[in-house]
């Protein structure tokens, strides 16, 4: 069967939406039997192999573009590829484009093989994409998704200018409309300096309303240290800061009835016991 995509963007660059992207993969792939695969698509400003510690990736998405282009990536070959992050053996992550001088040759065609290779590879796949749409990476990856989730803050040049300039006005010319976008309220210090709510960011953009968080302080602690994984693992309120975003998408993809059929303690264990004697 072919896996499902959701895309992650924001209005604005370095608002938290790759932190979002990947939190939201993290805890699905530690809730629900299945595979999720993260795919970052920032083709300039890749940094999730920085926030999981990893300085020097063995694979990055420039490292398979040959594949790409020759038509030759499979979805075996990407989960081999794909890096597995120690404390989730569900989650698997393709770091992103590091070689920036090639950022504008990437072409639909290498996007569009990655995203087929990864829905086969997958059963969800969540790609984290810029928040520009001037490459290939950002308009494919929104175009083929099921899903299609636009980060934003309180800060009307976040929500006002950037996401008509780009999400209003390019979307449209590929079929993307913003009442398409699912879209998600980052809190922060715009509430104690006189920010927007979501009542007059929909207002404005005309994108239909998912939810409002707010991220845990500690959590920035972890994207310099490189320990954003172990972060999420190490408590379930440090993973469970992301189910505003997850729980929606796993009840979407119907995956939350499973969930509530093995929430108890007896199913668990009889499912452990099947697969270890498997």
């Amino acid at each position: 069967m072919t896996g499902k995509l959701a895309t992650f963007m924001g209005s604005t660059p370095n608002i938290g939406t790759s932190l979002i992207a990947f939190g939201t993969a993290h805890r699905i792939a530690s809730l629900a039997e299945r595979t999720v695969g993260f795919l970052c698509l920032n083709l300039k400003s890749a940094k999730t192999h920085l926030y999981l510690g990893v300085d020097k990736p063995d694979v990055t998405l420039d490292g398979v573009r040959p594949e790409l282009r020759a038509g030759t990536l499979t979805g075996d070959k990407l989960r081999r590829y794909a890096y597995r992050p120690p404390k989730t053996e569900r989650l698997h992550v393709l770091f992103g484009n590091l070689s920036r001088d090639q950022a504008e040759y990437y072409e639909p065609e290498d996007v569009q093989r990655l995203l087929a290779a990864s829905r086969e590879a997958f059963d969800l796949t969540i790609a984290d994409v810029s928040a520009y749409w001037d490459n290939a990476a950002t308009i494919c990856a929104m175009r083929e998704a099921e899903d299609r989730f636009l980060v934003t803050t309180g800060h009307l040049s976040h929500f006002q200018e950037d996401i008509q300039r780009w999400s209003g006005s390019v979307g449209p010319h590929f079929g993307i409309k913003p009442e398409q976008f699912q879209l998600l309220l980052l809190q922060g210090s715009h509430r104690t300096t006189g920010g927007f709510g979501m009542k007059e960011i929909r207002k404005e953009t005309g994108c239909m309303e998912l939810t409002e968080m707010k991220l845990l302080e500690s959590v920035h602690l972890q994207l310099d240290s490189g320990r954003l994984d172990e972060w999420l693992a190490a408590e379930e309120r440090h993973a469970a800061s992301f189910d505003p975003v997850a729980k929606p998408l796993l009840n979407r993809l119907s995956w939350a009835q499973r969930l509530q059929k093995t929430d108890r303690p007896w199913v668990r264990r009889l499912l452990m016991h099947r697969r270890r004697g498997k």
